[in-house]
C-alpha cells in the first residue's frame, strides 16, 4: 500500500527545509495569500533537490487574512487572478528546470469549491483552461473533484491529518476550537483510518467514507513537523510505504 504526502508550502513557515525531506508532493503558493518571491523560489529549489512534485497553490487575493476568508467574485476576475498567479509559479519553476505536476486551490477558494456546485463547475474550466494535463488536488467527495473527473482531468482526492471532519464530509471550520488537531497521535490515527480503512470518524463520532489518494499536513502550524515526522513512523510500521515520483 502507497500514500501521496503532501505539504503546503513556500508561505514563509518555519519548516520547509524539513518538511520537504518527508512529503512526496508540495503545494507552493503563488503569492497571493502569503509568501514572496524567495520563500516560493527556495521552496521550488528544495523540491525539485528532494524530488518532491510541485504543485501551484492558488487562492482567492486575500493577503490579510492568509486567504481564510469567504469571498465571492465575478468569474472574469476570479480567473484572471488565477491564471495570474498559476502562470507566475510555472515561470518561476522553469527557471530551476522544474515542471508542475498538479494544482490544488487554497484556503476559502478550495472550502468553498468543495461544496459550491456553481465555483467548482467554474474553477475547473479556468484549471482545464490553464492545462489539462496537470492534476487537480481537493477535498475527497467534494465538488470540485466532481467537475474535474467531468472534465476528463485527473482529480486526486486529499484528506487531511491536523483537520476534524464535519458529519457530511467537509472540515470542521478553523473559528471552531476542535477543528484543528494538535495531538500528533490522534493526527496519526486518523491518517491510519483513512489510508487503511477507507473511512474517518466525524467530530460528532460517526464514521463516514473517507476515500484519499493523498493526505495533507499543514506547513504553518507549530505541530507541523512534529506531527509529520510521527506520522512517517507510523506509515513505516504499518507497512505503508510513501509514494515518492
Amino acid at each position: 500500500m502507497q500514500i501521496d504526502l503532501n505539504a503546503d508550502l513556500g508561505e514563509g513557515a518555519p519548516y520547509d527545509r524539513e518538511l520537504l525531506a518527508i512529503v512526496s508532493s508540495a503545494n507552493i503558493s503563488c503569492g497571493a495569500h502569503a509568501g514572496d518571491a524567495d520563500t516560493i523560489a527556495n521552496a521550488i529549489r528544495l523540491a525539485r533537490a528532494h524530488g518532491v512534485r510541485i504543485g501551484a497553490h492558488p487562492s482567492f487575493p486575500d493577503r490579510e487574512n492568509f486567504g481564510r476568508k469567504a469571498m465571492q467574485m465575478p468569474v472574469p476576475s476570479l480567473r484572471n487572478h488565477l491564471l495570474y498567479q498559476l502562470h507566475a509559479l510555472r515561470g518561476m519553476a522553469l527557471t530551476q528546470g522544474a515542471q508542475l505536476t498538479h494544482i490544488k486551490p487554497h484556503g476559502a477558494l478550495y472550502n468553498q469549491a468543495a461544496v459550491d456546485r456553481k465555483l467548482a463547475e467554474e474553477l475547473a474550466l479556468i484549471l482545464q483552461e490553464f492545462d489539462p494535463q496537470l492534476a487537480v488536488v481537493g477535498l475527497a467527495g467534494g465538488e470540485l473533484l466532481r467537475h474535474v473527473k467531468q472534465l476528463g482531468l485527473k482529480a486526486i482526492a486529499e484528506g487531511f491529518a491536523d483537520r476534524r471532519y464535519a458529519a457530511n464530509g467537509t472540515l470542521v471550520p478553523r473559528s471552531d476550537p476542535q477543528g484543528v488537531i494538535h495531538d500528533p497521535q490522534q493526527a496519526v490515527a486518523q491518517c491510519l483510518e483513512m489510508i487503511g480503512e477507507g473511512k474517518v470518524t466525524t467530530l460528532g463520532g460517526r464514521r463516514i467514507d473517507m476515500h484519499v489518494d493523498t493526505v495533507c499536513l499543514h506547513g504553518d502550524t507549530q505541530d507541523a513537523l512534529i506531527l509529520a515526522q510521527s506520522l512517517v513512523c507510523a506509515l513505516d510500521k504499518a507497512g505503508i510505504a510513501i509514494n515518492r515520483a
